[in-house]
């Protein structure tokens, strides 16, 4: 069974990603798991139709830990994908990264990580600067990163913080990156600047994902492009992505740069004045 996190900036389409390439490797005939662990709770929408499911942390709420059963938190999605979203805590109560904490260790009591499951997924919020939130690292879940960028400054600063954070954890035995997924925003010379800052920082672009309209085209319909027609050229691209990462064996300890170096490297490729 092999682990996998992703991590990237915020409303970088990271969940759009993943779902998608979850979806292709369930087509492929694997058998996935997904644990949503962003507190809004939408990791999973798409592979199960737009639906919302109850979270861990909400069902903990409602009736109490010696109630949870499995099928409560555990719904099955596109391809018989496991889904299950940690969920967060009450508004301006706790912290989010607790809840990921919680869901993971209650998954773990009820025995979700069967041995007959291919991935399990971890859709992690954003950066890795709050300890909850690096848990899958942490706590030696997640042993493959991915890190979803684009060409965007901010988007590769993000990277580059969530690269220190993989290189702490992977100096101590723990997880190792896999590589970089770049979704593409079309910024000026994208795929050369992320293979270039991929490069750098000691890992690779596993794979450039083109922007297309039918990935929208797919949310709107409450489905991921492969679920909403497998013969669509971007449901080739998340096919190419989930072999890329099926066959990847090239896991490294990354080497952050500073940021003078990362806008450097953006100016070189005509991004910043």
């Amino acid at each position: 069974m092999r682990q996998v996190a992703f991590y990237g900036k915020g409303g970088i389409g990271k969940s759009t990603t993943q779902q998608n390439t979850a979806a292709a490797l369930a087509s492929m005939g694997n058998k996935i798991m997904v644990v949503g662990c962003d507190p809004k709770a939408d990791c999973t929408r798409l592979l199960l139709g737009g639906t919302r499911q109850p979270s861990v942390l909400d069902t903990l709420r409602d009736i109490g830990p010696s109630s949870v059963q499995l099928d409560t938190v555990l719904v099955k999605g596109y391809g018989g994908v496991k889904c299950v979203e940690s969920g967060g805590p009450e508004p301006g109560v706790g912290c989010g990264g607790r809840g990921v904490i919680t869901a993971i260790q209650t998954l773990e009591t009820l025995g979700a990580y069967k041995e007959d499951l291919d991935y399990v997924f971890y859709d992690v919020l954003g950066d890795v600067v709050c300890g909850g939130f690096a848990m899958p690292i942490r706590e030696g879940y997640a042993r493959e990163i991915y890190i979803v960028c684009s060409g965007e400054y901010m988007a590769l600063f993000a990277a580059n913080n969530i690269a220190k954070g993989i290189r702490k954890f992977g100096e101590r035995g723990y997880a190792r990156l896999g590589g970089l997924i770049c979704n593409s925003r079309m910024v000026e010379n994208e795929r050369e600047m992320v293979s270039e800052f991929a490069k750098r920082i000691n890992t690779k672009m596993i794979h450039f994902v083109p922007r297309s309209k039918d990935v929208q085209r797919a949310e709107i319909n409450r489905k991921t492009v492969i679920d909403y027609d497998p013969t669509l050229p971007q449901a080739d691209e998340y096919r190419k992505l989930a072999n890329e990462i099926n066959v990847n064996e090239d896991f490294t300890i990354p080497t952050p740069i500073g940021q003078d170096e990362l806008e450097d490297l953006m100016r070189d490729y005509g991004i910043v004045d």
